[in-house]
């Protein structure tokens, strides 16, 4: 009987993603297996990944969940999976992230390549130089509520690769395992904590935000960091209508604005007197606001400036002190 695969997969790309996953370090899933435990039988191990990849016959186990808490109270769940299905997701990852990244937006920075979070955080404080008003966005539990017919939509029009669409939808619908065994079955959203979900969330975003500002506010420069994200308007009426704007879009999106998080900022320095009450914003660890600086000169004046932000003051300190 030959030994004929279902899909081509090389042995060299299973290789390359378990280097990657190695790398990036993690903690084990629901088999409880780290990174050093899965080497000490590594051979056998990443056949068994090819071979069942290959073949078609690879099925995801359920995902740990980790309920992280949040500054502001609540809780956030981080996904989980095993060091192996890590690796798996890693080798769609490397096949499909060189067709996708050069399509998404130049100020689009959360889990790319050559991209990272100063840039963003350079470029929003350049722009908030040149615009008075920033609508400060936040999407309500993005993670956890991406549409899986809105993202497998986004996903085929880019590739028409069977295994892949195979085991993406395998593990978008895989359920998540709590620490006393129960299992909760999953009918959207995409776990954080896996290889393959930063990419699918910024393969949705690039559809549902970025591709539709550059349609319909093509003016409106932003920064995204995945679902973190700020608009520079130059009017407060023009700030207004964009936040009216994205929340019918993020309707037809099935996501949702989260109205207590998200705010319009006017950008006060030493030139702009207007009086509003919102006057700063957090973004990556900092926060941006009126502060006093000096020309060349030695001149003092105030100037919009972002610093390390409380919050992150304070998940530092903790750390230390842990």
């Amino acid at each position: 009987m030959q030994n004929v695969k279902s899909f081509e997969i090389t042995k060299q790309l299973v290789m390359q993603a378990y280097q990657k996953v190695k790398a990036n370090r993690g903690s084990g899933g629901i088999d409880g297996v780290s990174i050093d435990e899965f080497d000490e039988n590594l051979k056998d191990n990443l056949y068994k990944i090819w071979n069942r990849m290959s073949s078609g016959s690879y099925i995801p186990p359920p995902v740990k969940l980790v309920e992280i808490p949040k500054p502001d109270g609540g809780v956030r769940p981080l996904g989980i999976p095993t060091v192996g299905d890590r690796i798996a997701q890693m080798v769609v990852v490397l096949t499909l992230e060189p067709q996708l990244d050069p399509l998404f937006h130049e100020d689009s920075y959360g889990y790319r390549r050559n991209k990272f979070a100063h840039q963003a955080i350079n470029k929003a404080r350049q722009m908030c130089w040149k615009h008075d008003w920033v609508l400060d966005m936040d999407i309500s539990k993005f993670f956890d509520t991406i549409d899986h017919e809105l993202l497998m939509k986004a996903v085929r029009k880019h590739t028409n690769c069977p295994w892949i669409l195979l085991y993406i939808q395998r593990w978008l619908t895989v359920p998540y395992e709590k620490s006393d065994g129960t299992r909760i079955e999953r009918d959207k959203g995409v776990p954080q904590g896996s290889a393959i979900g930063p990419l699918l969330a910024n393969l949705f975003l690039h559809y549902a935000f970025d591709e539709w500002m550059k349609r319909n506010h093509p003016n409106v420069p932003f920064e995204r960091y995945a679902d973190d994200t700020i608009c520079h308007c130059n009017s407060l009426s023009e700030a207004q209508l964009l936040m009216k704007d994205v929340q019918v879009r993020f309707k037809q999106c099935k996501l949702e604005l989260n109205e207590s998080k998200t705010k319009i900022v006017y950008c006060k320095d030493s030139n702009r007197k207007l009086n509003y009450e919102v006057i700063s914003f957090d973004f990556l660890g900092y926060t941006f606001r009126p502060r006093g600086a000096s020309t060349r000169q030695g001149k003092l004046f105030t100037s919009f400036l972002p610093a390390i932000s409380n919050k992150a003051k304070q998940r530092i300190g903790d750390r230390m002190r842990e």
